[in-house]
C-alpha cells in the first residue's frame, strides 16, 4: 500500500520505518529539514532499539522523507497523522498541529480523485478525529467524509526502547472508523498479523488509548503508594508485590514501587484525561490522585537523602540516570528533573551521568556537571540518588568507594544493597 506519514517524531519515525519494512511505499512529511535529511540518509532522528538497521535498508528505496504535502498526498492512498499533542498549563490537549495537519491534507483532498483515508495515530482525546479531524478535513477539501473521502483512528501502543518489536509483534491492534469502507482499508494495512484486531467507533478507539495509559500510570502509582506505606512499616514491598503479582487477574507488572513514572506518555495522557472529564462537569479523583502521588516521590527521596545529609548546602551529589526509562534517551518527565531542581534549590553542587540521555538533559540544566561514566560522577561525592534503572547501576561495585560517603539513596531498587560499606536506602523499601 502507498502511505504518507505526518510528522517525523517518534510515533512516526517508527510508524513509518516499520510500515516499510512490511513492504509499503511510504512517504514521511515533515517541516523540519534537518529531520528530512536525516530520514533520506538512513539516520533515525531519535534512538530506538532496531531503528537505524530498518531505516538503512529501506531508506532511498521504499521510504523517502519530504516537505512536499502535494507530492505526499498525491502519491499515497492512506495517511498517518502523526504530529505532537501536548498538554497545556491547564493539562487540557494542544491539537494546534493536529488542526495544521488536518487542513494540510485536506487542501491537497480537493484536487485528488481517488479515495484516500486519513488516519489518526496521535494520541488524542475522545471526539477529537470526529469533532475537529474530520470538520476541517471537509471544509479544506469541500468534499465529504464517508463519501469521497475516509477518516480513522488508529491508536499507538509502543513502548519507547521497545517501539520497533512492539510495532512488529502488538498485542492489539485498535481500528476507530465512523464508516465501514475507511476501517476496511485500515484493517488491510494490517493484513498478516496474528494478534485480535478491534474495530471500534474513532471516539471509542481514542479513548482505548488514554483508558491503556492511565491504568498502567494507576498502577505504578498504587504500588508507589503501597510501597511509602511498607517503608514507613518496615516491610519489603517488592515481596509484597511478587505475591500480588502472582494473581493472574492482577499480574506483576508495572508493580515497581519508586520514583515514579515519567516519559511522553503516561503523565500527558493522564492529565489530558482529567482535562476531558473536566469539559463533561466530572471530577475524576482517582486519576487526580495517581498524578499526586506520582508527584509526590522525588520529594520522598529528598526527605530521605537529608536524613543522611540535614544540610546540602555545598555538598556534592551525584545523581545517576537522567533519562525517564532506561533504554532511551528520552528525557520527557523525567523523575530526575524535578529531583536535580531540588537539589539546586537545597544549594547542592550536582554531578550527573547517563549512558544515552545527558546531551538533553543539558537543555535543562546546563550547569551541572555531566560525566561520561558513573564512577567519575561519584568521585568525591557526598551522597548518591540513583533515577533510572540501568542495568549497568546493577553492577557498580567499587566505584561507590570512590564517594567521600557512600550514601546511596535508590529509587529504582537497581543497587546492590549488600556492598560492603554502603549506606543504602530505597524509596519504597
Amino acid at each position: 500500500m502507498k502511505i504518507s506519514i505526518i510528522g517525523t517524531g517518534y510515533v512516526g519515525t517508527v510508524t513509518g520505518t516499520c510500515f516499510a519494512h512490511r513492504g509499503n511505499d511510504v512517504i514521511c512529511v515533515d517541516v523540519d529539514p534537518g529531520r528530512i535529511e536525516k530520514i533520506n540518509q538512513g539516520i533515525p532522528p531519535i534512538y530506538e532499539e532496531g531503528l537505524e538497521e530498518l531505516l538503512k535498508e529501506h531508506a532511498g528505496r521504499n521510504l523517502k522523507a519530504t516537505a512536499d504535502y502535494d507530492y505526499a498526498i498525491a502519491n499515497s492512498d492512506i495517511s498517518f497523522i502523526c504530529v505532537p499533542t501536548p498538554t497545556d498549563a491547564s493539562g487540557k490537549i494542544d491539537l494546534r498541529f493536529i488542526r495544521e495537519a488536518s487542513r494540510s491534507i485536506g487542501e491537497r483532498l480537493k484536487n485528488k480523485s481517488s479515495y484516500h483515508v486519513v488516519v489518526v495515530k496521535s494520541t488524542v482525546v475522545p471526539e477529537t478525529t470526529e469533532k475537529v479531524v474530520t470538520p476541517i478535513l471537509e471544509q479544506a477539501s469541500g468534499k465529504k467524509a464517508g463519501k469521497d473521502f475516509g477518516v480513522g483512528m488508529n491508536p499507538e501502543f509502543l513502548r519507547e526502547g521497545k517501539a520497533v518489536y512492539d510495532f512488529m509483534n502488538p498485542d492489539r491492534i485498535v481500528v476507530g472508523a465512523d464508516d465501514p469502507k475507511a476501517g476496511e482499508v485500515i484493517r488491510k494495512l494490517y493484513a498478516g498479523y496474528t494478534c485480535p484486531i478491534l474495530t471500534a467507533d474513532t471516539k471509542t478507539a481514542e479513548m482505548i488509548k488514554y483508558v491503556s495509559n492511565s491504568f498502567l500510570a494507576t498502577k505504578i502509582s498504587f504500588s508507589n503508594e503501597v510501597g511509602n506505606i511498607c517503608k514507613l512499616l518496615g516491610i519489603d514491598t517488592y515481596k509484597v508485590m511478587e505475591g500480588v503479582g502472582l494473581d493472574a487477574r492482577i499480574s506483576p507488572h508495572f508493580l515497581r514501587s519508586g520514583l515514579g513514572f515519567g516519559g511522553s506518555c503516561f503523565p500527558k495522557d493522564v492529565k489530558a484525561l482529567v482535562g476531558k472529564a473536566s469539559e463533561v462537569d466530572y471530577e475524576p479523583i482517582l486519576l487526580k490522585t495517581v498524578l499526586e502521588v506520582n508527584e509526590r516521590q522525588p520529594l520522598i527521596a529528598l526527605r530521605l537523602l537529608k536524613k543522611h545529609v540535614p544540610d546540602l548546602r555545598g555538598k556534592k551529589i551525584a545523581v545517576l540516570g537522567l533519562a525517564f526509562k532506561n533504554d532511551t534517551d528520552d528525557i520527557r518527565e523525567s523523575r530526575a528533573i524535578p529531583l536535580i531542581g531540588m537539589l539546586l534549590a537545597e544549594g547542592a553542587i550536582v554531578t550527573a551521568y547517563d549512558p544515552m540521555a545527558a546531551g538533553h538533559m543539558k537543555n535543562v540544566y546546563p550547569n551541572i556537571s555531566y560525566f561520561g561514566n558513573a564512577g567519575d560522577a561519584l568521585d568525591g561525592a557526598d551522597a548518591c540518588l540513583i533515577a533510572t534503572e540501568w542495568g549497568e547501576f546493577s553492577k557498580l561495585n567499587g566505584e561507590f568507594g570512590r564517594m567521600k560517603t557512600p550514601i546511596v539513596i535508590d529509587g529504582r531498587r537497581v543497587v546492590n544493597s549488600d556492598i560492603k560499606g554502603l549506606i543504602y536506602e530505597g524509596i519504597c523499601w
